[in-house]
């Protein structure tokens, strides 16, 4: 689990998420309370409320190098005659300025004040095709948070301003690179690396946009977003470091595009957040790719907006869901054999399989999907043109049909009670379904022939002998069993036979697809008047 550690010698003010995720990391309390020892610029954090971020309009570039620049009221105006701080270009920013960084150290020693306060409006620019390698900013100071006390920060990010091309490091025992506090900034191509807690802290009713950007060796978390905070992180990169993201309070943010690997563990969700991941890669975190605690609730895709995260290949589980509750899951690639909890890969309704569109059964497929009948992959997928196996076709009739028993059950050899479909099996079998072979035994693992199914369905709805007049319409229909004569038929005068692509051709011996036993089954249904009849030029016209 991620949570280690006894919480409750931790202060009650801060969330779950972070107690876990610093306690896990080797942080500590010390991490979410008071100022280092160092002196430090105070800031109350009142920014205005929050609106939609545009797009700013540049009324003038400010330009400083830490090198050969001084900070004097008459430089700053050009290139050749620049600021030398960071830190005095920002006081003498106005709104929709652009402060244009030279590569360099931005720091103490050159004369930095930190925290630096990026005021409404301002842009922070330095390279953005190496996402800032060259340019750094490095220190710690603190700031008095609305929502979170005492905090050290290295940035402290206004409403509507941005940062773009920079690398930023806190070196504070619990120093964060920049807090965002019911803002709604735009950070873009930047990194956030080596910072003793986290690289970006989201809180209050914050809703930023975190884009192309690089979090690495943070030994917090890469991000860490808390209370109602909102916001879109996107085409980012998380790296080693810590946790990349840990998301709690009734926090609802949107990952996009993102690749979280190498870390302690790429997601840890609690308390009441429900973020929305969507073409997300989390793959080989040291122990979990998603950590799900409390009442959290991530959504990991649903029936028309499916997930496509790749969850694969991390070292506990992929997604380790501590709730009581049932995660979905619609549409990802995750390995089913690394999960622990409850996990809804393919729900009810009219679910948007990644590999059925434009499938000759598609229709037939989606349909019992939202009947629950059938269901598809972990990585959302159907694979209509895979075989059944008797097994599963059992199971299928279970959902199906629900049949009530009609004769004893029958005790197969090779299906143990402890087999997976033994019930299904049973209910089948004493529904006149399905039979077993000569010697007692049932082969569950065997792929079950078109002709199969076609009896099975024909005498577990007791269609009765049909006229063997009828097979003619068949020109394979010499390949048909003996014994399966008079039941293909009734299953032909019924309707129940869909074939494709020649519907003259029934193929009864071939080993029957996913997609061929969802058209019979639901055939078979609509026959019995439990669904609506789906118009299709496969089907068998039997009257």
């Amino acid at each position: 689990m991620a949570c280690q550690g006894n919480p409750t010698n931790l202060s009650s003010q801060f969330p779950t998420f972070l107690r876990a995720a610093l306690i896990s990391s080797g942080i500590g309390l010390a991490a979410l309370t008071g100022f280092a020892g160092h002196s430090a610029v105070l800031a109350q954090i009142n920014p205005p409320t929050p609106t939609p971020s545009s797009p700013t309009v540049a009324t003038s570039v400010i330009y400083v190098n830490p090198t050969s620049g001084n900070d004097q009221p008459s430089a700053g105006k050009t290139e050749a005659a620049p600021y030398r701080t960071l830190s005095f270009a920002l006081q003498q920013a106005a709104a929709g300025s652009v402060i244009q960084l030279a590569p360099g150290n931005y720091i103490q020693e050159n004369g930095e004040q930190f925290p630096l306060i990026l005021k409404p409006g301002i842009i922070v620019r330095g390279d953005e095709a190496s996402k800032g390698q060259s340019t750094v900013i490095r220190g710690s100071g603190g700031i008095i948070s609305k929502t979170f006390a005492g905090q050290n920060v290295t940035i402290l990010a206004s409403q509507g301003s941005e940062l773009r091309g920079i690398s930023v490091t806190n070196p504070a025992s619990r120093g964060t690179g920049v807090w965002i506090e019911d803002t709604n900034p735009l950070i873009v191509n930047s990194t956030f690396a080596n910072s003793l807690r986290e690289g970006i802290f989201i809180t209050g009713t914050a809703n930023p946009i975190i884009t192309d950007s690089m979090f690495t060796k943070n030994q917090g978390n890469g991000i860490s977003i808390a209370k109602t905070a909102r916001g879109e992180i996107r085409n980012s990169v998380f790296f080693d470091t810590g946790f990349g993201l840990a998301i709690g309070g009734s926090a609802t943010p949107t990952l996009t595009n993102n690749q979280i690997t190498q870390n302690q563990s790429g997601l840890f969700v609690s308390d009441t957040s429900r973020p929305v991941l969507r073409n997300n890669t989390i793959t080989e975190n040291k122990e979990n790719g998603i950590v799900v605690t409390s009442s959290a609730q991530p959504n990991l895709g649903t029936r028309d907006d499916v997930g496509n995260n790749i969850v694969r290949n991390n070292v506990k589980y992929d997604v380790n869901n501590a709730t009581s509750g049932t995660i979905v899951a619609i549409g990802n690639n995750i390995d089913p054999k690394k999960i622990a909890g409850k996990i809804d890969f393919v729900a009810g309704g009219n679910v948007a399989f990644t590999d059925v569109q434009g499938h000759w059964a598609q229709t037939y497929i989606q349909a019992l999907a939202a009947k629950n009948v059938i269901s598809g992959f972990p990585d959302g997928t159907f694979k209509p043109n895979e075989p059944v196996t008797r097994a599963q076709f059992a199971a299928i009739v279970l959902k199906a049909f629900s049949p009530p028993a009609k004769k004893p059950g029958i005790t197969f050899s090779d299906v143990a009670q402890r087999h997976w479909a033994y019930d299904a099996i049973q209910t089948a079998a004493k529904g006149g379904f399905v039979s077993g072979y000569p010697g007692g035994t049932f082969r569950p693992e065997q792929k079950i022939p078109r002709v199969q199914v076609l009896v099975a369905l024909a005498n577990g709805l007791e269609y009765g002998a049909g006229d063997v007049s009828i097979l003619s319409k068949y020109q394979d229909a010499t390949a048909i069993p003996a014994y399966a004569n008079s039941l293909v038929a009734s299953a032909t005068q019924k309707q129940v036979v869909v074939n494709y692509p020649a519907v003259g051709q029934l193929n009864p011996n071939r080993e029957a697809t996913r997609g061929e036993v969802a058209a019979f089954i639901y055939q078979s249904l609509v026959n019995a008047g439990q669904a609506q009849a789906i118009p299709s030029p496969y089907i068998v016209g039997g009257r």
